[in-house]
C-alpha cells in the first residue's frame, strides 16, 4: 500500500499482531506507553498514526525492532486478507456497487474472509478481462488516431530510445542483421527459443521468470518477420509497459512496439538523412525506401509517415484496404477525405470505388507501383499504391500527398487521374439509372456477412490472446 492511509493500516495491523502475540490487552499496551486505550485502538485500526517518536515505545512495550513494524508485508495471512479486503472494499469498483462496506473483525470466521475477498478478486479480474465490443474497438481506434495525428505519427522518446539500443550492439549503417537482434536481446537478459508451438492467438510470448521469447520457426533467420517480431517482443520491456487495463491502453501499447521495432528497423538518423537526398533529387518513393532498409511495403510506408512531417515537413496520409475496399488502417494529417461513420471511426468503412487504393486491384500486372491523382471534395491527391495478397486476402497499401507536394515524389508525371465526389452517393455507389430499372425487383443477393460485424472482441488481458492456451503453453515448456 503505498499511501498514506494504506501505510497507517498496514502499520496498525502490524501493531495488532505483535500485541496479541505478546498477550496485551489494549489497556495494558496503553498503559505502558502512557496513552488510552481508544487511541491504541484507533491506531490498530489505522484511523491515525503515531508520532514517529513513539515507535520506539512500541516496539519495546511489545517486544520487538522498529523495522518489525515498518515491514511492507502483512504480520500473517489472516491480516493480509483483513487488509486486502479493506483494500478492494475502498476502490472505485466496489464503490460502484452501491453495496455496504464489511468490516472484517476478529469474530469474522477465517473462511468467510477468504470467500470475501475471492469474490473481489473475481470481480477485479472479470472487469479487467472485460471484452471490448465493436463500439469500444472503434471508438479506441478513433481516439489513438487523432492522438497520432496531434503528433504528426512522430515520437521523439521512442525513437531516442531506439537510437541508444542501436548504439549499444553497434549498429552504424545498413539493414539490421538478425545477429544485432539477438544482442539487444541478450543485452536485456533474454534469449530467442524456436518453437513450432505457439498457441494460434499469439505471435510470441515472453517467459520472464526463464528470460525466453519464444518465436514460431517461420521467424528462425532468414525467414520472414524475425526482426520484427522479436523487436517487437522486448519492446514491452524497454517501455515499461504494464498488462492493459483497458482495450484504449492495449491498442496504445501495440502502436508503441511497432513503432520501436519500425525505429530499430529504419533507424532515424539513417532514414531522414536517405528521405532527404531523395527528396533534394525530387525522387522520394516507398519501394526505394523499402528496399534500403529491408522492410515490407508497408513497413517502409508506415515509417515515412513518421518522419515525413516532423523532418521534411511533408504531410502525407497512408491506405491499408481489404479486397472488400475497406479500410483496415489509416493515417493522415494532409486533409484526405477519410471516410468515417457517425462516431468518426474510420476502420471498416469503404474507400470510394475512383481512388488508386480501389483502382490498382483491377490492374493485369500488379508488380510494380500504380500511380495516381484524385480530385476530392477536399483537393487534390496523389499517391503510389502497392498491391499484395495475405491469408486474409488480397489488400493494397497507399501512401500519398497533397497536390503541391508531388513534386518530390518519383512518378508525379502519371496522367492517371480520376475525380471523386464521394460521399456523395451518386458518385460511385448508386447504379446507373438504366441498370437499377433494368434490374430492380429481378434479384435477390445472399450477403456475406462478417463475423466481426457482430461479436465483440475476445475477453483477455491481451486482446485476442487465449490466456488459458497461453499458460498451459508456458507450464509445458518451463521444464525444457
Amino acid at each position: 500500500m503505498a499511501n498514506d492511509e494504506g501505510r497507517a493500516t498496514l502499520l496498525g495491523a502490524r501493531i495488532r499482531h505483535f500485541r496479541a502475540r505478546a498477550g496485551l490487552t489494549l489497556e495494558a499496551l496503553g498503559s505502558a506507553l502512557g496513552s488510552s486505550p481508544s487511541r491504541i485502538s484507533m491506531i490498530e485500526n489505522g484511523r491515525r498514526e503515531p508520532r514517529i517518536s513513539e515507535l520506539a515505545d512500541f516496539a519495546r512495550a511489545l517486544g520487538v525492532q522498529v523495522d518489525d513494524l515498518l515491514r511492507e508485508e502483512a504480520p500473517d495471512d489472516r491480516a493480509g486478507l483483513e487488509l486486502e479486503l479493506r483494500r478492494l472494499q475502498n476502490g472505485a469498483l466496489y464503490a460502484g456497487l452501491g453495496l455496504p462496506t464489511l468490516r472484517a473483525g476478529r469474530g469474522m470466521p477465517d473462511d468467510t474472509l477468504e470467500a470475501l475477498v475471492g469474490l473481489h478478486r473475481e470481480l477485479e479480474r472479470r472487469a479487467a478481462t472485460a471484452s471490448a465490443t465493436p463500439e469500444i474497438a472503434r471508438l479506441g481506434n478513433t481516439q489513438l488516431r487523432a492522438w497520432q495525428r496531434e503528433r504528426d505519427n512522430h515520437l521523439p522518446e521512442i525513437e531516442a530510445e531506439a537510437e541508444a539500443r542501436l548504439a549499444a550492439v553497434g549498429h552504424v549503417s545498413g539493414a539490421l542483421t538478425h545477429r544485432e537482434v539477438h544482442l539487444m536481446v541478450e543485452q536485456l537478459g533474454l534469449e530467442i527459443v524456436y518453437v513450432d508451438d505457439l498457441p494460434r492467438s499469439t505471435r510470441s510470448i515472453t517467459d520472464l521468470e526463464h528470460g525466453r521469447i519464444y518465436l514460431p520457426p517461420a521467424s528462425i533467420p532468414g525467414g520472414h518477420g524475425l526482426r520484427s517480431i522479436a523487436l517487437q517482443a522486448i519492446a514491452h520491456r524497454i517501455l515499461g509497459h504494464q498488462p492493459p487495463s483497458s482495450y484504449a491502453e492495449f491498442l496504445r501499447q501495440r502502436l508503441e512496439i511497432n513503432y520501436f521495432a519500425a525505429a530499430c528497423l529504419m533507424p532515424r538518423t539513417q532514414a531522414v538523412r536517405f528521405l532527404e537526398e531523395r527528396k533534394e533529387a525530387r525522387d522520394l518513393a516507398v519501394e526505394d525506401f523499402r528496399d534500403a532498409f529491408g522492410v515490407t511495403h508497408e513497413s517502409a510506408a508506415l515509417r515515412m509517415t513518421n518522419l515525413m512531417t516532423a523532418h521534411l515537413g511533408l504531410r502525407v496520409h497512408f491506405l491499408r484496404v481489404g479486397a472488400d475496399g475497406e479500410i483496415t488502417k489509416a493515417y493522415e494529417n494532409d486533409g484526405l477525405p477519410l471516410p468515417r461513420d457517425v462516431t468518426g471511426a474510420v476502420e471498416g468503412q469503404i474507400v470510394c470505388r475512383k481512388w488508386g487504393a480501389r483502382r490498382a486491384a483491377a490492374k493485369a500486372h500488379r508488380t510494380t507501383e500504380f500511380l495516381q491523382y484524385t480530385d476530392t471534395p477536399a483537393g487534390t491527391f496523389w499517391n503510389s499504391v502497392q498491391t499484395g495478397n495475405s491469408d486474409e486476402g488480397h489488400f493494397s497499401i497507399t501512401f500519398g500527398v497533397a497536390f503541391d507536394d508531388a513534386r518530390w515524389f518519383r512518378g508525379r508525371e502519371t496522367t492517371e487521374r480520376q475525380v471523386s465526389t464521394c460521399p456523395d452517393e451518386s458518385c460511385c455507389r448508386r447504379p446507373a439509372p438504366e441498370v437499377e430499372a433494368r434490374w430492380s425487383g429481378r434479384a435477390w443477393p445472399s450477403a456475406r456477412l462478417h463475423a466481426q460485424i457482430l461479436a465483440s472482441l475476445p475477453a483477455g488481458r491481451f486482446p485476442g490472446v487465449d490466456e488459458s492456451e497461453m499458460y498451459a503453453y508456458l507450464e509445458r515448456h518451463a521444464e525444457s
